[in-house]
């Protein structure tokens, strides 16, 4: 991980995108090191797909998206090597291998990374005493701090989370946030988080609103 960028982690510009509508148009939008992000939105508004324009998985209508200054939907880039050593994505799907201990599914983040286990990171998310059971054996609260410490593993410069706490009570999705934001700001990192909770958009830096086909800044 690079901790000295003089270049933003990602910048995009004239964002647009649409289905059999127009989702939204001309966003421009920037994260920085250290910076956590929160994009709020009705359901349909396009938050979960302007996540997938700024995180490599879909490429906008129109428009440019640099990840650590490499335009994203040039094919030139390799962007394989970005999502396996630069990018963590929380999905609100967990993902795991449900026929694996929990363990396993986190080794297997870190072996393709090249990093090691951060052990206290079990300790941290309170999975430590679960971390030999089966996916398929653990409560869903307990599988979505297993796919965040997984990402975690991988010690990405950019996390892009969709609603990581949605199955997570208060405590806990608390918890999760709070560790998340001490990431990005021990390492140098990024954060961009989708969600309908309100509450966890406040504990980030900065807050926008996907509304009326436009990127509203709230915060």
């Amino acid at each position: 991980m690079n901790n000295s960028l003089d270049y933003p982690l990602i910048e995009a510009t004239n964002l647009s995108h649409s289905y059999d509508y127009n989702l939204y148009s001309n966003i421009d939008f920037t994260l920085n090191s250290k910076q956590s992000i929160a994009i709020l939105g009705r359901s349909g508004s396009g938050k979960s797909t302007l996540l997938h324009n700024l995180s490599t998985f879909l490429p906008p209508i129109e428009g440019e998206v640099k990840i650590l200054n490499q335009d994203i939907y040039n094919h030139k880039n390799n962007v394989d090597e970005l999502r396996r050593y630069n990018l963590g994505i929380i999905f609100q799907s967990h993902y795991l291998f449900k026929g694996m201990r929990a363990i396993d599914n986190i080794k297997i983040a870190s072996m393709l990374s090249g990093e090691d286990i951060d052990l206290g990171l079990l300790k941290k998310f309170e999975i430590d005493s679960i971390i030999n059971q089966k996916v398929s054996e653990l409560s869903g609260g307990q599988q979505q701090r297993v796919s965040i410490v997984r990402v975690l593993s991988k010690k990405p410069n950019i996390i892009f989370a969709d609603e990581p706490t949605g199955n997570l009570d208060n405590e806990t999705a608390n918890l999760v946030m709070k560790e998340l934001l001490e990431y990005i700001d021990k390492n140098s990192a990024g954060l961009i988080v989708v969600t309908h909770d309100k509450s966890m958009a406040q504990m980030c830096d900065n807050i926008y609103k996907l509304e009326d086909k436009k990127l509203i800044k709230l915060k």
